[in-house]
């Protein structure tokens, strides 16, 4: 029950945010078990005043090409599982669309069952 928020800058070629969501949900299903057809991004573009990083936190060198993934999903899988999640997207971007590795983030956000309302109003895992 993932939903996946991409943030990228807008000097991407035209339907490259779409790519990046795709190489998501299937590093999502190939690694952490996410269901088929449990696809649900928002991405957005943005200039330099509306994406803000630091260009060397950690000692990571990042450009303008980052990529920024929050990803909200249900609490509960395992360290490992979330490390190959993080590896497996990292690796893909980089492999099929030349994202440095170095511009991939990664944000999980854990939330109980409870907390989805699908449509119609209703908490279908409640």
């Amino acid at each position: 029950m993932p939903l996946v928020r991409i943030s990228l800058m807008t000097n991407r070629p035209n339907g490259f945010g779409k790519k990046v969501g795709a190489i998501i949900y299937q590093a999502m299903v190939d690694t952490i078990n996410v269901p088929v057809k449990d696809n649900f991004q928002i991405i957005t573009e943005h200039d330099s005043d509306t994406l803000i990083y630091d260009p060397t936190y950690l000692d990571i060198r990042r450009t303008d090409g980052i990529i920024v993934i929050q990803i909200t999903l249900n609490e509960g899988r395992a360290t490992s599982l979330k490390k190959a999640l993080f590896n497996t997207i990292a690796d893909r971007l980089h492999r099929e669309l030349d994202v440095r590795m170095e511009d991939v983030m990664i944000n999980l956000v854990e939330v109980k069952k409870e907390n989805w309302s699908f449509g119609n109003g209703i908490a279908q895992y409640a």
